[in-house]
């Protein structure tokens, strides 16, 4: 009990360290990008809170399985630097021994990367692009702002307000550059108001002057009217496109098998895969020489990692350009780093040692068996 409870402990405050450090500066990414995409008009400023939690929750799995996988790694360097697991080992607990604790500690964090990944990331997908899509289905005299010169969604006309009356969908001193239908018009008047009529959004101005002329001439028409009806946008709902595969649910990607749905589902399932399997490395890979720097092994976990994690990426790719079936990649990927991982931790565990089996050869070889000639 001694022997799983202090390690347990060791690995909670570790873990938790480890999480509060990726999380600020995975969200700090998110903030910038997100603040980019705002600016860029990509999504609403109104929503870059929202978008950043709905981000920030779709990287969850991922941060998960690296704060894991160092708090482990870190964890046991720590006993190896400090000489604890020779107290452990002499007190006859071999190194395979470590893993009940290490997966006691983890199947929480396992079980929350697996559900995350499984049905919160295509979850988080949509509520994204819902609110992506929302912003950019929205009518050309929503994407208005006082005092500034706004595009339509068409790129054919440019609006400009002075003011919005508080409390109505009016405002003063209206302006409206236009080039449709072979003319030019600019379309001026000192107030407007939104109406919708049918499917339509109409924007009807009044006490205004209209000047038009058709493209590649020098002819002017001038006109002065009272009331004045500008047709913006239509509010009739655009029609539905097939979802894409991070959109949809685990069950749709099995109902559905197709190779972009079976990368998606093999990509799913190998997040929580390689958290499984980084427990077993992260066993492995602790072993350190006491007098050695910290960096160099926490810099070849940390590259561990991302080949680990593009390999799961590059897997999604193979499955939809039909190189590898979706079986065969969870089998050699998963499959192979798993027992890549048992065989490195059977090495360390019954101490083998090749090298020095391979140096020991020759000398054995030139050592003479019979007697003097």
């Amino acid at each position: 009990m001694l022997f799983q409870s202090s390690i347990r402990k060791e690995l909670a405050r570790s873990f938790g360290a480890t999480l509060v450090v990726l999380v600020t500066i995975v969200m700090t990414i998110v903030l910038i990008r997100t603040l980019g995409q705002a600016s860029r008009g990509s999504i609403s400023p109104q929503d870059v809170m929202l978008y950043m939690a709905y981000s920030g929750l779709g990287r969850l799995p991922t941060i998960l399985t690296l704060a894991l996988f160092i708090a482990l790694v870190s964890t046991l360097s720590r006993m190896y630097r400090d000489s604890e697991m020779v107290v452990w080992f002499t007190s006859g607990q071999g190194l395979a021994r470590f893993l009940r604790p290490l997966f006691q500690f983890s199947w929480p964090v396992l079980l929350v990367i697996t559900l995350m990944a499984v049905f919160v990331w295509p979850w988080t997908n949509q509520q994204t692009k819902d609110m992506q899509s929302r912003y950019q289905q929205r009518g050309d005299l929503d994407r208005i702002t006082p005092g500034v010169f706004q595009e339509s969604s068409s790129g054919n006309r440019v609006f400009f307000i002075d003011r919005e009356l508080a409390g109505e969908q009016a405002s003063n001193n209206v302006f409206i550059a236009a080039a449709e239908k072979g003319k030019n018009s600019v379309t001026t008047a000192q107030s407007g108001r939104i109406e919708n009529r049918d499917d339509a959004q109409f924007l009807m101005l009044s006490n205004g002057q209209r000047l038009e002329n058709e493209i590649g001439k020098s002819a002017l028409k001038i006109s002065d009217f009272q009331e004045y009806g500008v047709r913006t946008s239509n509010s009739a709902i655009l029609g539905e496109t097939p979802p894409e595969a991070k959109l949809m649910s685990s069950r749709a990607l099995i109902k559905d098998p197709t190779r972009g749905n079976l990368g998606e589902l093999a990509w799913r399932l190998g997040l929580a895969l390689s958290a499984i399997n980084l427990v077993v490395l992260a066993l492995a890979l602790s072993s350190v020489n006491p007098r050695g720097g910290r960096s160099s092994n926490m810099i070849f976990v940390v590259l561990a990692f991302v080949v680990y994690n593009n390999l799961v990426n590059l897997g999604q790719s193979w499955i939809f350009v039909g190189l590898i079936s979706f079986g065969q990649l969870l089998l050699a990927l998963h499959g192979g780093v798993l027992l890549l991982g048992l065989a490195w931790l059977a090495k360390r565990h019954m101490q083998w040692h090749f090298g020095r089996k391979l140096r020991a050869a020759p000398a054995l070889l030139a050592t003479p068996t019979g007697g003097r000639a």
